[in-house]
């Protein structure tokens, strides 16, 4: 079977345009973590869309789309955006979802807002979307999975469980009203009609896709550091977003995996509090946010800016060092055609000593950037097909970046639409 993996989405344009050119090519297409905590922006023919929880598959009429076990399930936010997909022309998408999932319930959102509140300015740069506290109940086990719709009694006695403990933190920790277990049922209930016709036994319809040779493809949100195991613990999601988590969010054999593909920016961003090694402000910071993509470096959830900074390639050799990483796609290198000079990051120097390799969250915070210093290629080159015809500097910073890192770069992407790409 032709399976690949897309598990290393940290960007801005980058990650919906590599994702929606994948998915042109794909049977199917799986999310198999997260939830509508994080964007990504497509552009294609049908438009210009901003997707948190969808698939990228959605808009090939062929595709088949599944939202995996591994994910936290808004059921608000897939309706809203299943009719922002309808709206614009795909009129019967192809999706299945799995009845293991797990739903995100209307207290989550608040239990995350409480929490950024009361941490005041040790906050961890929540998008207040219910992430933390659904994982944290998915692991505690009072989560309600999307089967316990059609079980009206043992959904009714899993709300109240989840509201015993709930209602104990409620007024003594955050001093906020206590949960009404009828009130959150009488709306939970009321999702079942409408996810009912796109439940199914994915795990089944997957071990035969897997045997029919189909073509499927992994598709995860947000990258490497944000992972809670490996990443910059604690300013991390609360699900793995690595490939090797691809398999248990999808529910298929890991060893059918035969491609990993990372995504990695030609410069760094984030969103969100935490270490940022490479970092830049000020107006050199704003001009690159700004040249960063059609509606520029700002969240596509939360609108925030973004941080920005030069390429890491510290970070980015151990973000594919964990995903084991096949092919590297590298993003946005047009953007990058305005500057004389660009600095990449080599190394980082802690305590007066250089080093190569990624650290731990308390060294990380102290580290500082060692820079390389690389000649611009000053002029456009958005929409070039062919790689030698890139200027020379543009083949050099490639070139000296996949040295650095030591993970092959396959994948060149020179513009936000689905056809300004370079193969290597």
């Amino acid at each position: 079977p032709r399976s690949t993996l897309f598990p290393y989405t940290t960007l801005f344009r980058s990650k919906g345009k590599i994702t929606d050119m994948l998915a042109a090519e794909a049977d199917i297409v799986i999310r198999f973590q997260g939830g509508s905590n994080a964007g990504h922006t497509i552009i294609n023919d049908y438009g210009k869309f901003a997707l948190h929880q969808m698939p990228s598959g959605i808009f090939n009429e062929n595709t088949v789309n599944i939202i995996g076990t591994g994910v936290a399930f808004n059921i608000p936010y897939f309706v809203k955006e299943l009719n922002y997909i309808k709206e614009s022309g795909i009129k019967n998408p192809k999706i299945m979802i799995s009845d293991r999932v797990q739903i995100l319930m209307p207290y989550h959102v608040d239990f995350d807002t409480y929490e950024e509140a009361r941490l005041a300015n040790k906050q961890f740069g929540s998008t207040k979307s219910g992430i933390a506290p659904f994982y944290s109940d998915k692991y505690a086990k009072t989560g309600i999975q999307i089967c316990d719709l059609f079980y009206p009694e043992i959904l009714k006695e899993r709300i109240e469980a989840a509201c015993e403990i709930k209602n104990v933190l409620l007024e003594n920790l955050y001093h906020m009203p206590k949960l009404d277990p009828q009130k959150i049922f009488d709306e939970v209930i009321g999702y079942k009609d409408i996810v009912e016709p796109y439940i199914a036994n994915t795990e089944e319809y997957l071990f035969k896709a897997v045997q029919e040779g189909k073509n499927i493809l992994l598709e995860g949100q947000l990258g490497a550091l944000k992972d809670p195991d490996h990443g910059i613990y604690p300013m991390t999601t609360s699900s793995s977003t690595l490939a090797g988590f691809a398999a248990v969010g999808a529910g298929l054999p890991p060893h059918k995996i035969e491609k990993v593909i990372t995504v990695s920016k030609a410069y760094s961003s984030a969103v969100g509090a935490g270490a940022f090694v490479s970092e830049i402000f000020g107006d050199e910071a704003q001009e690159l946010r700004v040249r960063g993509g059609d509606a520029g470096e700002f969240g596509a959830t939360t609108g925030r800016p973004r941080r920005m900074g030069w390429f890491d390639c510290v970070a980015t050799r151990y973000g594919c060092m964990l995903q084991g990483a096949t092919d590297v796609a590298f993003t946005a290198i047009d953007v990058l055609g305005y500057l004389d000079e660009i600095k990449v990051c080599v190394g980082y120097e802690i305590d007066g000593k250089v080093t190569k390799e990624f650290p731990v969250t308390p060294l990380l915070e102290k580290a500082k950037p060692v820079y390389k210093t690389l000649p611009g290629w000053k002029c456009d080159i958005r929409g070039i097909k062919e790689y030698d015809k890139l200027p020379k500097e543009a083949r050099d910073y490639v070139e000296f970046i996949e040295k650095e890192i030591g993970f092959p770069i396959t994948i060149v992407s020179n513009g936000p639409k689905r056809s300004e790409i370079i193969y290597r």
